[in-house]
């Protein structure tokens, strides 16, 4: 049946749950989307939803827009008993303004830092254009943009649907229609001139001819263009290759400073032994430091580099501007718009790149011929990655460690690091040749991380430099989450994003991972570490510190000591055994500075000289040149201390990170207090951290500069959160959300809830006989416990290969498995342990061991010819994995076909309530609520007189009504009780992270169309109605179709024997 909407060709979805919040309904999308194969219904409302969003960043007519007077997009929802798309009509009343999305912004006030003056901010008038995102110059129809936020949308397509085809079908091809149409409105435009002017209509015709040949032949003229560079660049690589042959003399740039003597002489080869008190001084002596505002970010890669070096660099596109300063033209073809994709992993980076090589698409630019064959055009797609990736010096990559990795190579990079001890691999003028062949490499076959990896081991280029040359002219950037959620990372790489797609897949963990990225903490250990650092390091060169260096590391050294007063003052209060004093928030940050007058020092300054001066890499060498100055060669545990050093950050990096997040917003963030275990040959140690409480500030950088965000993922119910937490003031019309069915038959999902043993358990009962209740407090009952057990062990006698069960936590795991070897009366001779061994071989997941070798003795089980033994004697059938939600093997983890025949969930990993971490951000989540709540009062009260803003109620499938006329509204004008709304809205947060981490374990099983499993949800609170709503739409048509089953077969739709005889028919029928 066709869609009533104005997207064609959507037929049948079953099972299938779609949810549009809005849609564009005068540009329909296309049909083909050039996918390889003929794709899945589900498949193509993915792709056309994603086109819809992408084709409403371009900018209507201003007078267009101008009429529109209705704001609220209409939303549809796909109804799998009635098979079509149906358009949901929009309320004719207004509605009230959004409880997270004020009509009237606050205003944002920074806190006053040390001398960091205080200064109002509102989200839309202060970003100025040195901290945009601006993107690089290109045609104003290629930038024709929507100003303000971008489009989002978030989709969920369950694995084994085919989303990463979807994702690039559906975004490549309006991409490329995109360039095709800007192509038809240049010849539009030409015509429309003629026309107005008079001009006969053959001479309008055969201009428009003209035209078209012309811009057909952009392509060939843009070869010629890039020859004509090459030729340039040739020029430039014999000049290099010349300079080279005489030695290196004839450019300055080709060496640092220092790098010869006074006469010509080279100097002694630079090793760290033996050097004299002079060569001291220029190897480890920080040169005078002026504070000219401004400053570089430490994570800027051509921070390191001298001013030669970084002119030359830009000079062939590989600058943090990506691009050639000056000019028209680039080293390569400036691409207008690209695609930035990025995910969790560089495997699953890797493939998706797999995927991206299978379409085939049109060229941008129509044949002026339309009898000509459609040409085809490769995609132009670059990956982007960290150093411990793409770094090809074995003397560097040796090393490990990210951090190690990084610290050596831009200490190779110095311009005083005498030359011979400079990396070979780093682009310059002798080399360019090289560099640009990569360039071309990469931008003509679709490589991966591994492939850049050899092509710059088979040009001797570093991958890590030479791919940024390739950014301008690539449609497509794969890189991952760090490299595009830090801003400071995007600009030390030259990524733009105004004007820009951005694509984050497996976006379920994106809060977090934002979180985790702008997280910071310093240990105890550290602090004494840069204590004796800083101590030697002045100790040596006090008498040669001269102007502002003498007065920083001197603030520096008061820093590190205040810091760590005020930690063994915990550390004194720990020891007296309170768990109060084991850890908690610090309430007063300013107390984390007070000894000495530290917190009067000005710590954007301070940060800025450790970055400018390189301070920390100063040390970090010259306290290694000690360390082995006083070894001794037989000295085996001062070798492997020097070995551990160099896989460590420079301390003093570590105490910036930590610095800097003092300097964020006190409301965004908190600092704890926790008491650990202590490194070898130290006897106790004590942490601070810094937790980012809210994602908003940190992902707005993005979310207002792109040109569409979508976030997408396998299981991303609920979205509530996302639009709370991530687009808070995103209007609703330019939000869009998708929520895609399964490929498989309903015949394929058994979805069970097991709340007791029995089907109707007695209220007052409890936990005592039937339930199944595993929250925090009653979850240890060792009869409970084992009434689970004796459930596995139905389950392991019907379910056949494998089955794998996820608990809430580790420590639960094993709580549950020492319940299940204690020999129990009631349970007969043998423990629920050891009857569990003679139905299945039994695996356990440990943080201890690696989840990689578990895996692989699971499978090799699995798929035995030869049924293992048990410890008993007998043969079993298959294995039984135990797992914990949320840990190694619940994320990236393919349980399909034999694998996961049945997946187990556990009860639900809530955290800890009593836990720093939890208690700081309940409390941040009830106060933004309560600040955005009343600010949309007020906004409401300035316009017109309207509704207070609905709450959504516990249960998202049941609504309060708007009709004022309502019994449910009659208490309405009544003022609410805002905190206690407040605590639903965090406990609501809550529910929905435990949800969606239950749901990405539930995603395990079910990975392609042929696959069949079934689902066991064991918790009282799974059959509540509003904790399933908060399911993926395909589990909840699953566990509708099992009861409907059920019913139809007379077993009972609950309980134990229920689901029994559910799961038994469902094998049964499989076999």
């Amino acid at each position: 049946m066709a869609s009533t909407l104005p997207i064609p060709d959507i037929n049948v979805i079953s099972p299938s749950f779609i949810q549009r919040d809005s849609q564009n309904a005068e540009n329909p999308p296309p049909t083909d989307f050039n996918h390889p194969y003929t794709p899945y219904p589900i498949q193509t409302a993915f792709m056309q939803t994603l086109y819809t969003v992408l084709d409403r960043t371009v900018a209507a007519p201003s007078n267009t827009t101008a009429k529109s007077t209705n704001t609220t997009a209409p939303s549809a929802t796909f109804s799998s008993t009635a098979a079509t798309l149906i358009p949901s009509k929009p309320s004719p009343s207004p509605s009230p303004p959004p409880l997270f999305n004020p009509t009237t912004l606050p205003t944002v006030h920074f806190i006053n830092r040390a001398t960091e003056p205080s200064r109002p901010v509102t989200s839309q008038t202060t970003t100025t254009s040195k901290d945009q995102d601006k993107g690089p110059s290109s045609s104003s129809n290629s930038r024709n943009v929507f100003k303000g936020h971008a489009q989002i949308a978030l989709f969920e397509s369950p694995t084994g649907t085919g989303k990463s085809l979807s994702l690039i079908c559906g975004s490549l091809t309006w991409l490329r229609n995109q360039k095709r149409l800007q192509f038809e409105a240049e010849i539009e435009k030409i015509q429309q001139q003629m026309e107005a002017s008079g001009e006969p209509g053959w001479m309008v015709e055969s201009a428009i001819k003209r035209k078209r040949e012309e811009l057909a032949q952009r392509y060939e003229e843009m070869e010629r263009t890039l020859e004509r560079i090459r030729q340039r660049e040739k020029e430039m690589e014999k000049e290099g290759e010349e300079g080279k042959a005489r030695g290196g003399k004839r450019r300055k740039l080709d060496r640092g400073e220092g790098d010869e003597e006074e006469g010509g002489k080279k100097k002694e080869s630079g090793g760290s032994r033996g050097l004299t008190a002079s060569e001291e001084d220029k190897e480890f002596l920080i040169e005078d430091w002026r504070d000219e505002g401004g400053g570089l970010d430490e994570n800027d890669p051509m921070g390191q580099l001298s001013k030669e070096t970084r002119d030359l660099l830009e000079k062939v596109g590989m600058g943090t501007g990506g691009g050639q300063k000056g000019g028209d033209d680039g080293p390569v073809a400036e691409e207008g718009i690209k695609i930035f994709y990025t995910s969790r992993t560089h495997s699953q980076l890797t493939q998706f790149i797999q995927e991206l090589r299978r379409p085939e698409f049109p060229a941008s630019v129509p044949s002026p011929n339309p009898q000509d064959e459609t040409a085809k055009e490769i995609v132009k797609q670059i990956p982007l990655s960290s150093r411990q990736k793409l770094c090809i010096n074995p003397t560097v990559n040796k090393l490990g460690t990210l951090a190690a990795i990084n610290e050596r190579c831009q200490s190779l990079q110095q311009p005083k690091t005498p030359k011979e001890q400079r990396c070979p691999y780093l682009p310059n003028a002798a080399n360019l040749k090289a560099t640009h062949e990569f360039r071309d490499t990469a931008l003509a076959t679709l490589p991966d991380i591994e492939d850049l990896y050899q092509a710059g081991k088979k040009l001797q280029i570093c991958p890590y430099y030479a791919s940024r040359s390739a950014i301008p002219g690539a449609e497509v950037i794969t890189l991952p989450y760090p490299l595009l959620l830090q801003k400071s990372a995007r600009e030390a790489l030259g990524i733009k994003l105004e004007g820009n797609i951005v694509i984050i897949d497996e976006a379920h963990n994106i809060m977090d991972a934002v979180s985790n990225v702008h997280a910071a903490e310093i240990k105890y250990t550290d602090l004494k570490r840069a204590k004796l650092s800083l101590g030697m390091y002045h100790q040596r060169f006090h008498q040669k510190l001269t102007g502002e260096n003498k007065v920083m590391v001197a603030q520096l050294q008061r820093v590190v000591e205040a810091l760590g007063v005020y930690i063994k003052s915990r550390l004194d209060k720990a020891a007296k055994g309170l768990k109060e004093d084991q850890e908690g928030i610090v309430l007063e940050p300013n107390l984390l500075l007070k000894t000495g007058g530290a917190d009067q020092i000005n710590l954007y300054k301070l940060i800025r000289y450790v970055q400018e001066s390189k301070l920390a890499f100063k040390i970090e060498r010259y306290i290694s040149y000690c360390e082995e100055e006083s070894q001794d060669t037989d000295d085996e545990e001062a070798e492997k201390e020097i070995k551990m050093r160099e896989g460590r950050p420079p301390v003093l990096h570590t105490l910036c990170s930590f610095l800097m997040a003092l300097t964020n917003l006190s409301s965004e963030g908190k600092i704890f207090y926790e008491k650990i275990p202590p490194p070898r040959g130290e006897v106790q140690d004590m942490k601070l951290s810094y937790m980012l409480l809210s994602p908003t500030h940190a992902f707005s950088s993005i979310a207002e500069s792109a040109r569409a965000v979508i976030l997408t993922g396998g299981t991303m119910s609920p979205f509530e959160d996302y639009k709370a937490h991530l687009f808070p003031d995103v209007p609703p019309e330019k939000m869009t959300t998708l929520s895609c069915g399964h490929v498989i038959p309903p015949e394929n999902l058994c979805v069970w809830t097991l709340g007791s043993i029995a089907p109707n358990p007695k209220l007052d009962t409890g936990i005592g006989e039937d339930c199944f209740d595993f929250t925090f407090a009653k979850r240890s009952n060792p009869a409970m416990i084992n009434r689970l057990g004796l459930v596995l062990l139905n389950l392991c006698s019907v379910v056949p290969d494998g089955v794998v069960a996820f608990f809430p936590s580790y420590g639960y795991l094993e709580e549950v498995i020492g319940v299940w070897k204690t020999h129990e009366q009631a349970m007969g001779p043998k423990t629920i342990w050891e009857r569990l061994e003679t139905k299945k071989a039994l695996f356990i997941d440990s943080k201890t061991e690696s989840s990689e070798q578990t895996l692989q003795k699971y499978s090799d089980v699995i798929h035995s010819e030869v049924r293992p033994l048990s410890p008993s004697g007998s043969r079993v059938k298959g294995a039984m994995l135990l797992s914990v939600i949320g840990g190694k093997m619940s994320e990236g983890i393919n349980f399909s076909d034999r694998l996961g025949r049945c997946v187990i969930v556990v009860g639900m990993p809530y955290p800890n309530p009593r836990s720093p971490e939890w208690i700081a951000r309940r409390e941040y989540l009830e106060a933004n609520f309560i600040e955005r709540y009343t600010a949309s009062q007020q906004a409401s009260n300035t316009t017109a007189p309207r509704p207070a803003p609905i709450i959504p109620p516990p249960s998202n499938t049941t609504h309060h009504s708007t009709n004022p006329h309502s019994s449910r509204n009659k208490d309405q004008d009544k003022p609410p009780n805002i905190r206690r709304l407040a605590a639903r809205a965090s406990s609501l947060f809550y529910e929905n992270a435990t949800l969606r981490a239950v749901n990405q374990s539930i995603g395990r099983a079910i990975r392609h169309q042929n696959d069949y499993a079934a689902i066991i949800l064991i918790d009282s609170r799974f059959e509540k109605e509003h904790v399933r709503a908060k399911l993926p739409g395909w589990i909840r048509e699953g566990w509708e179709e099992t009861q409907r089953q059920a019913k139809e077969d007379g077993k009972a739709l609950k309980g134990l024997q229920g689901m029994m005889g559910r799961v038994n028919m469902f094998f049964r029928g499989k076999k």
